[in-house]
């Protein structure tokens, strides 16, 4: 979600400096403007609500400019108000709480540089739970696959607006993996002795093959949602959503073990539906320098002494439900062929460890051996059969905690 807002800040610097032009730009950031950049929702959920405060960055940049400092409270019409302190990248309420029905919020920020800023009041919309997610094998636009939706019912047909998140979680196996590991051990040179006739060593690097001291078989892997998913029920008869909120193809190595996947359903107001659709819409619509410019679009979000100040965000109160579901690719896909893993190049390579001309190849063995670009699968004598790290070794690029939730 956070990259959508960054990146509409470049739309916003865009479409200011280039809004008459039809023809192609060369793009001069002389005239950077700086704008407040506020993301906030809060839920019906107990727990420490997050907002988070940056300032948009020029396109020298290589990311956002954190807004540090500044003291941000929600309150709500019954005198109730909930301070947030600073963590990491975010504010986060001091104490826990939860938006509740027929009040209203508002969000108030004063930056360190003494500027104050205010939300629109807001209500906590309808609540409606999901219903269930459901994993079922479909071909979308011509690829087969997994697709995954979610379902809740609505009877007071007023939810009508909910945007979605979600969280995927899947297991990993190395297809290549051995209990054994290899390092090089240095051994020192030993001086000549010529007492008891001993001729002397040069240093010189062995290659130790042991057992390994951690799980490297089997990981997890976590990726969120970045993308704003929306969904609204107005041409329909009533407020029933069997919205496809996530597809894999079934050539995707994420699917090939065990899979999960965690929904959260946001039920929105109108206002927070249209900013999130314009939001989508702007960071989609590909070059910015069209004849069509999207201009500078406000959220709900106010400068107090200057209310014609650009500040881009939304400050909404929704509902939210989630929902998590597991599936095996075997129970998908039964008797099919795997996906590709995610490393395309599992070959095996063979060495011969002895200095001087092929099939000798010491050398270039232990350096892919002290590189951990290659780890070790099985050997005899002076053979070693290696694979790329990422075949042998998952943790080269996922973790080997599993986690708290994961059940097999």
């Amino acid at each position: 979600m956070k990259n959508f807002i960054y990146k509409i800040s470049l739309f916003v610097i865009l479409a200011v400096a280039a809004s008459s032009c039809t023809e192609q730009y060369v793009f001069q950031n002389n005239d950077f403007e700086s704008a407040l950049v506020v993301e906030g929702t809060i839920t019906n959920e107990l727990k420490n609500q997050t907002i988070r405060l940056s300032q948009v960055y020029e396109l020298e940049e290589t990311g956002p400019k954190l807004e540090k400092g500044a003291n941000v409270s929600v309150s709500d019409d019954q005198g109730n108000e909930y301070q947030f302190e600073e963590k990491d990248t975010l504010y986060a309420s001091i104490t826990p709480f939860k938006a509740e029905p027929g009040r209203k919020y508002q969000l108030k920020i004063r930056t360190s540089a003494g500027k104050n800023y205010t939300s629109d009041e807001q209500v906590l919309t309808t609540e409606t739970k999901i219903d269930n997610l459901t994993a079922t094998v479909e071909n979308v636009k011509g690829e087969r696959g997994v697709q995954i939706n979610v379902n809740s019912y609505d009877p007071s047909n007023t939810s009508k607006y909910y945007r979605y998140e979600y969280v995927e979680t899947y297991k990993i196996e190395s297809p290549l993996w051995s209990p054994f590991q290899t390092s090089i051990v240095n051994v020192p040179a030993v001086p000549a002795n010529p007492n008891e006739d001993f001729p002397g060593s040069p240093a010189r690097e062995d290659i130790l093959v042991s057992l390994r001291t951690k799980e490297t078989r089997t990981c997890f892997s976590t990726k969120k949602s970045d993308d704003i998913i929306l969904n609204n029920t107005n041409s329909l008869s009533e407020d029933r959503v069997n919205f496809p909120v996530r597809f894999i193809s079934n050539q995707n190595y994420i699917i090939t073990h065990r899979y999960s996947i965690f929904v959260k359903q946001y039920v929105q107001n109108l206002a927070a539906y249209t900013y999130y659709k314009t939001l989508r819409d702007l960071s989609s619509s590909g070059s910015v320098l069209s004849p069509k410019q999207p201009g500078f679009f406000y959220g709900n979000i106010k400068s107090v002494e200057n209310p014609t100040e650009k500040v881009i965000g939304f400050f909404e109160v929704s509902s939210v439900s989630s929902e998590r579901i597991f599936f095996n690719y075997a129970d998908l896909f039964p008797k099919e062929p795997l996906p590709p893993y995610y490393e395309s190049d599992c070959n095996v390579r063979e060495f011969v460890d002895c200095l001087g001309d092929p099939p000798c190849n010491g050398t270039q063995l232990r350096s892919a051996i002290s590189s951990r670009y290659l780890v070790y699968l099985s050997s005899s004598g002076l053979s070693y059969s290696m694979v790329k790290a990422a075949c042998g070794d998952c943790t080269t690029f996922s973790s080997n905690i599993v986690p708290p939730f994961w059940i097999d």
